[in-house]
């Protein structure tokens, strides 16, 4: 196996590691602070890294400006579905869109569709509102906005990771390919389990 190969699944294998978490999936905003309460929320949920990681793996696919504002256009959707939860606006079917995020932006990545950026950054956008709804809704006792700081900054790492992934391997299509249908396979997983 090359270097190259191993760097490729290193996605996989930390979205595969988060599945052994521990019961308490998220942390005690009075024990740990409001910032790593919401850090650490998309970090302890397999659906959600995976999403984050293929936007970043579906951005650099894509190349030129998409490499940013297709994640931008996620995290700022994000946070608007993290106010709709926070006003009281119900989504319907939340858990389930963010579960079809991963299929359909991992089949994206397998396929090595590369649309227009504002095309991806709607397709993104519209998974978006949903993770950040999920995250508004599971807020507890944190504070909303260094709650809110906490999640966004982990979704623009794991972004960031993803797409650095996907600039390694953008001039080897088949792993990139791959790893995209790794991750859509692993959302179907987890939507039938």
């Amino acid at each position: 196996m090359t270097n190259l190969t191993r760097l490729a699944c290193l996605p996989m294998v930390g979205a595969i590691a988060t599945v052994a978490s521990p019961a308490l999936a998220h942390m005690d905003p009075a024990e740990h602070g409001s910032v790593l309460a919401g850090f650490s929320h998309p970090l302890f949920g397999l659906d959600h890294i995976l999403a984050m990681i293929v936007v970043g793996l579906w951005a650099a696919q894509i190349g030129g400006r998409a490499i940013w504002s297709v994640p931008l256009g996620f995290v700022a959707a994000m946070l608007a579905g993290f106010l709709l939860s926070l006003a009281g606006v119900p989504l319907p079917a939340v858990e389930p869109m963010i579960l079809a995020s991963s299929v359909v932006l991992g089949l994206l990545v397998a396929l090595a569709l590369r649309p227009a950026a504002h095309w991806a950054i709607l397709t993104v956008a519209g998974f978006a509102l949903f993770h950040g709804h999920a995250h508004g809704t599971e807020l507890g006792a944190a504070e909303a906005l260094p709650y809110g700081a906490g999640f966004l900054l982990a979704t623009i790492v794991l972004h960031g990771f993803g797409t650095l992934i996907g600039a390694l391997l953008q001039r080897q299509d088949l792993p990139l390919r791959i790893l995209g249908g790794g991750t859509a396979l692993a959302g179907l997983i987890l939507a039938v389990g």
